[in-house]
Formats: C-alpha cells, sequence, structure tokens
C-alpha cells in the first residue's frame, strides 16, 4: 500500500512528460511562422510546455527512484501551479461577468457594445500595439470575407459570430445604405463614421469591431474558467498523493540509508531475536 501512491505518481507524471514534447514542439514551430496570430500564441505554449516537463520529470523520478528533494521540488511547483490557476480561475470569472449582446429588432444577430464589457478588458483592448495585433489576426482569418457576399435580406435573417457583427458591417442603427456608403448622414454613433466598405478597413477601427472581439474572449475565458475549476480539483488529488510518495521517500531514506536493502535493516533484529532467546533459555537450563 506505500508503495501504490509512488506508481500512481510515477504513471501519471511519465505521460504528463510525453504530452509536454508535442507542446513544446508546437511552441518552437510557431516560432519558425511569420504568421502574427501564431506569434501571439508562441510564447504561452512555450511557456507551459516548459513548466509541464519540469513538474513531470522531478516527480517521475522522485516516485520511482525514492528521491525525496525531487519529489520536494515536485510538490513545491505543483503548490505555486495550484495557487496561480486558483487565481487566475477566480480573476477570469471576475472580469467575464460582465459583457454581452443586445439584441436587435428584425435581426438575427446580436450587436456589441464597448462599455458593457469589464474596464480591465476595455483599457486591454483600445491599447493601439495590442489592437494591431489582433487586427492582423482578423484580417488574416478572412472572417469578413465569408459574409461579403450576403443580400440585405441575408443580414435579416442569418446569424452572425461577434467579430462579424462588430468588424464586417457598420453599426445596425446608422442611418446607411450598406452598398453605398456615401449615404451616411450626419447625427450618429462614432462608428458610423469610422466604417469603409474597402476589403481591408471596415469596421476594423469601431468600438464595436473590440466589443466583438471582447465578446469572443469573455465566452472563451469563461469557457477556460469552468475548465480550471476541473483542473484545479484534479490538481489538488494528484497533491496528495504526491504528499504521501514524498512521506514514502523519506522514510526509504530515513530507513536505508546510503543504499543499503531491507534485509541489511532486518538482520540485525533477528539477531538480536535470537540472543534473546538464547539468553532465555540459558537462565533456565543454568
Amino acid at each position: 500500500m506505500q508503495r501504490f501512491s509512488n506508481t500512481v505518481i510515477g504513471f501519471l507524471n511519465f505521460f504528463t512528460l510525453l504530452s509536454s514534447i508535442p507542446i513544446i514542439g508546437a511552441g518552437l514551430w510557431m516560432a519558425r511562422s511569420t504568421t502574427t496570430c501564431e506569434n501571439f500564441l508562441q510564447t504561452p505554449l512555450l511557456v507551459i510546455g516548459f513548466i509541464v516537463l519540469v513538474i513531470s520529470l522531478a516527480g517521475f523520478i522522485g516516485a520511482c527512484f525514492h528521491v525525496a528533494w525531487a519529489l520536494w521540488i515536485y510538490l513545491a511547483i505543483m503548490l505555486v501551479l495550484m495557487a496561480a490557476l486558483f487565481g487566475l480561475t477566480i480573476f477570469g470569472f471576475v472580469v467575464t461577468s460582465q459583457g454581452g449582446g443586445v439584441e436587435v429588432p428584425g435581426r438575427v444577430y446580436k450587436e456589441y457594445h464597448l462599455g458593457g464589457y469589464s474596464p480591465w478588458l476595455s483599457s486591454r483592448v483600445k491599447d493601439p500595439q495590442y489592437w494591431t495585433t489582433i487586427r492582423a489576426c482578423i484580417l488574416g482569418s478572412n472572417t469578413c470575407a465569408k459574409i461579403a457576399s450576403w443580400t440585405s435580406f441575408d443580414y435579416t435573417q442569418r446569424d452572425m459570430t461577434p467579430i462579424q457583427s462588430g468588424c464586417c458591417k457598420p453599426p445596425t442603427s446608422c442611418d446607411t445604405n450598406y452598398y453605398n456608403p456615401d449615404a451616411i448622414v450626419v447625427s450618429q454613433e462614432s462608428d458610423c463614421y469610422r466604417w469603409n466598405r474597402a476589403p481591408t478597413m471596415l469596421c476594423y477601427s469601431c468600438d464595436s469591431c473590440k466589443a466583438g472581439v471582447l465578446e469572443n474572449m469573455r465566452r472563451d475565458w469563461h469557457k477556460v474558467s469552468v475548465l480550471n475549476v476541473v483542473v484545479l480539483v484534479f490538481l489538488i488529488c494528484i497533491y496528495s498523493i504526491g504528499c504521501c510518495a514524498f512521506r514514502n521517500a523519506r522514510r526509504a531514506e530515513t530507513d536505508y540509508p546510503h543504499g543499503h536493502n531491507r534485509m541489511t535493516k532486518v538482520r540485525p533484529r533477528w539477531d538480536y531475536y535470537c540472543w534473546r532467546w538464547w539468553y532465555d533459555k540459558k537462565e533456565q537450563l543454568f
């Protein structure tokens, strides 16, 4: 039973060690790409991959070879990782609690407004350098090209993604003919004047486009936060088993120092019992 925790930790860390290899490989492969969106994901992938590699290697060595210091490093990193994951999960739920789409009368799609989202997210997406990266990603994805051939009837009957709703068309409240951008009149919201029919312009500079991006981020982040709760519970279970493995490794180092095997430890005890038995017999005989 004492070896059970070591066996479980050893197997789990062996599989996570193997899983870290494709993660690091994907990050290194993205480093060769010139696509902005892929470079944007490169650093998180490499960081996650190397953290998983270090944790798995320390846990595997410590559990399989009863190395207490390796298990100590494993448990220390796991504790920091769980604390960071817990903080990130709470932060994610707080940040994604605001936002959402607004119903448009007579339309299936929804529209999104920047003021309805978390101030932290809004300030982040307003950063020109950050927005340039996101804008390049949207252009590279050809999201707006998918609805370029829609007719006015399609706009009333078909749904759109948040990015398509915010970036590929002017706000519905704008008094404009989609096929005649010169028809925009005065006294409208600022996004109406940022709209441009050019495929590389459209409404990529609009606040509605930033809001559409934030809505996508909000949905994805909320899903990740829910997944983080499941992962956190799993890590707590693994951490508990790791503590048992660490205790077993410490006991092994204490009971059998300098590589002595179990028989080396047991023999003096049997010698003592034999000597005690002979002493008692001698007292009875003499």
